[in-house]
């Protein structure tokens, strides 16, 4: 089913998890944390992440099913199979994701960024994002947490990676 990969220090990015086996035949059901279900697919060889270390693995098949996929991982044959791998975090490396566009921004890539306001308040660091269904929301981390809408040109006004900071117009106090 999957191959230990030599992964380097740093490790995939998660992009999915499996949720639940799907039906006797070894298939699972897939969240997915792309904006389209479907471009997980794209991005191959999957890595699990299995007692610890990132495993490559292959896709026998997959398809959209509702909200997430569903998905057959070489090797995976049974219930007993799919049933083992349930909550298995699935990366890849960022090498395998198209570049991004002007103003478009990977998670991963503004996680750790510093939040300052216009006035020069660091809020702290961002820890996650969340989607809402109307924008993200940067979850910031200092001596409180904060939610900021990640809207840019209302909210965000900058985001900068040689200072790793993204500058924001947000009052801490709303």
């Amino acid at each position: 089913m999957a191959t230990d990969s030599n992964t380097p220090a740093d490790s995939p990015l998660v992009m999915g998890l499996i949720a639940r086996p799907y039906g006797v035949k070894g298939w699972l059901h897939v969240v997915t944390y792309t904006a389209r279900p479907e471009n997980l697919l794209e991005y191959l060889p999957w890595y699990l992440h299995r007692q610890g270390r990132w495993q490559a693995t292959e896709l026998a098949g997959g398809r959209c099913q509702g909200k997430g996929l569903v998905v057959q991982l070489a090797g995976c044959t049974d219930r007993d199979a799919a049933e083992a791998l349930k909550g298995t975090e699935i990366g890849v490396y960022r090498e395998q994701l198209p570049a991004s566009g002007n103003d478009e921004y990977y998670w991963s890539d503004l996680v750790g960024l510093q939040v300052i306001t216009k006035q020069h308040r660091v809020l702290g660091v961002v820890d996650h994002l969340i989607e809402t269904g109307a924008n993200d929301v940067l979850v910031v981390k200092g001596e409180q947490e904060f939610l900021v809408p990640f809207i840019q040109g209302q909210v965000v006004e900058a985001v900068d990676f040689e200072t790793r900071e993204i500058r924001v117009d947000w009052d801490p106090e709303y």
